[in-house]
C-alpha cells in the first residue's frame, strides 16, 4: 500500500482518536477541579452549619468522590469504552465487597446517622448498650466511653444506633427518686412533714417541679415512703447522696425507725403428741 495511501487512511483516524484523547483529558482535568473546589465549598458550609467536626471530612470526601466517578465514566465513555458493561460489572464487584463487609458497613451507617442525629455529643452521660459512662469520641465505626470508674469501653456503631439510647445529660434537671421506709406504728404525717423539712434545707434542692412525698406502698415489714425532690443535672449524684443521709437521720430525730424485714412465726403443737 502505498505511504500516501495508508497517511489519508490513518489521518481520520488519528484526528478522532486525537480528539478524543485529548476532550478525555481535559474533562478530567477540569472534573478533578470542580471537585476539589466542591470539597471546599461542602466543607466550609459544614463548618459554619456547626455540624460534627468527625463528619465534616467524611461528607466533603464523599461529594468530592461522587464527582470524580461521574467524571470518570464520561471519561470511559468519550474513549469508546462501553459504560454500560463497565457499570454492571463494577455494580457486582461493589456486592461482593458490601456483602463481605457488611458488618463493617452497618457500622459506618451507623457512625454517619449518628453523626447527623446527634442523639448524644461527646461529654455526654449516657447508658449505650447497658453500658453507663461519659462519651469520650464519636468516630464513624466506633463510640467510646468512659465508666465512672475510669474503664474505657469501646462500642460498635451498629449496636449503639440499633439500641436504646439513654441521655442522662440532654435534660438540664433531674428527678431523683428515694424510698424511705418507716415502721407500721410510727406517724405518717410526722415522717412526712420531717422529710420535706430536709428537702427544703438543701439548697441544690429546686422549687419547681415540687417535690413529691407520699405513701407508695404497705410492705412486709415497713410503709414505704416516695421522695421525689428535683435538681440540676450536675448535682444529681452530691444530693441523692447526701439526702440519703439527711433522711435518716432527719427520721430517727423524729422518732420515726427503720424496721428489718420480720417476720411472724407462729408454732402449733400437734395433740396427738402432747397425749
Amino acid at each position: 500500500m502505498p505511504f500516501e495511501s495508508t497517511i489519508a487512511m490513518l489521518l481520520p483516524m488519528i484526528t478522532t482518536w486525537g480528539l478524543r484523547l485529548i476532550l478525555a483529558l481535559v474533562l478530567l482535568l477540569v472534573g478533578r477541579i470542580v471537585a476539589g473546589w466542591v470539597r471546599g465549598l461542602l466543607k466550609r458550609g459544614l463548618e459554619r452549619g456547626a455540624v460534627d467536626a468527625t463528619l465534616i471530612p467524611f461528607l466533603s470526601s464523599l461529594g468530592y468522590y461522587a464527582i470524580i466517578a461521574v467524571v470518570a465514566v464520561a471519561v470511559l465513555g468519550i474513549v469508546g469504552v462501553e459504560t454500560a458493561s463497565l457499570i454492571a460489572v463494577l455494580g457486582a464487584a461493589g456486592l461482593a465487597i458490601g456483602l463481605a463487609l457488611q458488618g463493617t458497613l452497618s457500622n459506618l451507617a451507623a457512625g454517619v446517622m449518628l453523626l447527623v442525629f446527634r442523639p448524644f455529643g461527646v461529654g455526654d452521660t449516657v447508658e449505650l448498650g447497658g453500658q453507663t459512662g461519659k462519651v469520650d469520641s464519636i468516630a464513624l465505626f466506633t463510640t467510646v466511653l468512659n465508666t465512672p470508674d475510669n474503664v474505657r469501653i469501646t462500642l460498635p456503631n451498629a449496636s449503639v444506633w440499633g439500641g436504646t439510647v439513654k441521655n442522662y445529660s440532654v435534660n438540664e434537671d433531674r428527678r431523683i427518686d428515694l424510698v424511705m421506709g418507716i415502721d407500721y406504728g410510727d406517724d405518717i404525717g410526722t415522717a412526712i412533714q420531717t422529710v420535706r423539712k430536709v428537702i427544703a434545707a438543701d439548697p441544690r434542692v429546686l422549687p419547681e417541679p415540687a417535690p413529691q412525698v407520699a405513701v407508695s406502698e404497705l410492705g412486709d415489714s415497713s410503709v414505704n415512703l416516695v421522695v421525689r425532690p428535683w435538681c440540676k443535672g450536675s448535682d444529681y449524684w452530691g444530693v441523692r447522696f447526701d439526702l440519703t443521709r439527711a433522711l435518716k437521720e432527719g427520721l430517727e430525730a423524729a422518732g420515726c425507725s427503720f424496721p428489718f424485714p420480720q417476720r411472724d412465726v407462729h408454732l402449733l403443737k400437734d395433740e396427738s403428741e402432747a397425749a
